[in-house]
């Protein structure tokens, strides 16, 4: 799978929230002379905001890394001293946020994983469980320059997996399960992840009344529960039980009547897809950028149709298109750690029947909100400047979320040719 290729960048921050009151932005655009210092104005994009509006000819405002005013020209004064940066014929959106990947739990590589995630437009990032060391809590407040921000489930749960991994909690009993939630959350882990899945027959898969216990235990405690499934009734039970999210959509069947009830019955549970390769036959020489060529050789002869594929795929994309069509809440997520896999996911929800302003919202306000980012996946002032810029409009075309011009994280340009450089050079900084 084009997926599990992965090249590496870094953990993210949980910066507060920075406000920017409304009298700052307007004594900046009444200020004559140097009012305008330390403001820089972005002029002549189409912005999209993130929450599924659209502005033409767009004027935003940023200062102190965050975005201090958004609207249409003629909307937005621009202060007089501010810098002036020319968009025009440009696409705005708000950075990725991805909620389901795997970061590795050594910190250089974790680092080179996060800045190489920030080349391609994420600004934050989810680890779900396969850490060890507790380098993801460790890291997780640190501000790392052209980086994308990370929080972390620390360890997942599962029943035992021998010669699988050993980052999860192996547990067996429900008194076990919930003592792994009690270490989480006095290590203020982001969200509890588990593992209901039976490996295609390989493992003992954890019963309902081990993650009934978990989820119990989690919600005491304040914290979210994210379910690897892949069956369809194990879907159903964990909805009964009182899960928060999917980390996978249902991989074995297509959804019937009574998920769709059960889901109903239960609207704040949220999707994150995973869609895995669609099967075909892919050009990944978009990625020439930080896949060194003997890599991405391998990489494109690799890519070749593969009907097994498109069959899980096929089950994977009806449930997503039904699951939209009912109004169920759907995030964004990659699983493994491919950075570029953010743009594939894209046009893979798209191809399921999603459209493409819905797929960009998923993988930003939604993915923002499922994670309490509050000063992410919108454009708008007050939230952390935040965004790509884009040669080509995705809402034409999803692909055109790879034709990325810059990216900005915190109001910073992110040197992509440094980390280009980088990755093709090979080695950690």
């Amino acid at each position: 799978m084009l997926r599990a290729h992965a090249v590496t960048s870094i953990p993210a921050v949980r910066p507060a929230v920075l406000a920017i009151a409304a009298v700052l932005v307007a004594g900046c655009a009444t200020d004559g002379g140097e009012g305008g210092a330390g403001v820089t104005a972005f002029e002549g994009a189409t912005v999209l905001t993130g929450d599924g509006s659209v502005i033409s000819s767009a004027v935003f405002l940023v200062q102190d890394g965050q975005f201090a005013a958004v609207g249409a020209s003629g909307d937005v004064e621009v202060p007089d001293g501010a810098e002036r940066v020319d968009l025009g014929g440009k696409t705005v959106m708000p950075a990725i946020v991805n909620a389901h990947l795997h970061l590795s739990s050594e910190r250089d590589e974790r680092i080179e994983q996060l800045r190489h995630m920030a080349y391609y437009g994420a600004g934050a990032v989810v680890s779900l469980g396969t850490e060890t060391g507790g380098i993801g809590i460790e890291m997780r407040d640190e501000v790392i320059p052209d980086a994308a921000r990370a929080k972390t489930a620390d360890r997942g749960i599962t029943m035992p997996e021998p010669g699988r991994s050993e980052a999860p909690y192996w547990i067996e009993t429900e008194e076990e399960g919930r003592d792994a939630v009690r270490e989480l959350a006095e290590r203020q882990a982001d969200i509890i992840k588990i593992w209901v899945d039976d490996r295609g027959g390989r493992y003992e898969q954890l019963p309902p009344e081990l993650y009934g216990a978990i989820i119990d235990e989690a919600h005491g405690h304040g914290l979210m529960v994210t379910a690897h499934v892949f069956y369809l009734e194990d879907a159903k039970e964990l909805l009964r039980a009182g899960v928060d999210v999917f980390a996978h959509g249902v991989r074995d069947l297509d959804a019937d009547d009574e998920l769709m009830a059960l889901w109903a019955e239960r609207p704040e549970v949220v999707l994150v897809p995973n869609l895995p390769g669609p099967g075909v036959a892919l050009d990944l020489s978009w990625l020439a950028g930080t896949v060194p060529a003997d890599q991405l050789a391998e990489m494109q002869a690799a890519s070749v149709d593969n009907p097994a594929a498109r069959e899980s795929f096929g089950i994977q994309a009806r449930n997503l298109a039904r699951f939209a069509e009912a109004g169920i809440r759907i995030s964004f997520g990659t699983d493994g750690n491919a950075a570029w896999a953010v743009h594939q996911e894209m046009e893979d929800m798209v191809r399921s029947g999603m459209t493409p302003g819905d797929v960009i919202v998923a993988a930003t306000k939604t993915s923002a909100e499922l994670m309490s980012w509050d000063d992410l996946g919108e454009i708008a002032a007050g939230k952390s400047a935040d965004f790509i810029v884009m040669d080509a409009n995705p809402l034409d075309d999803i692909t055109n979320t790879r034709r990325i011009d810059a990216v900005y994280l915190r109001g910073d340009m992110v040197d992509r040719d440094g980390i280009s450089a980088h990755m093709l050079g090979g080695g950690t900084e």
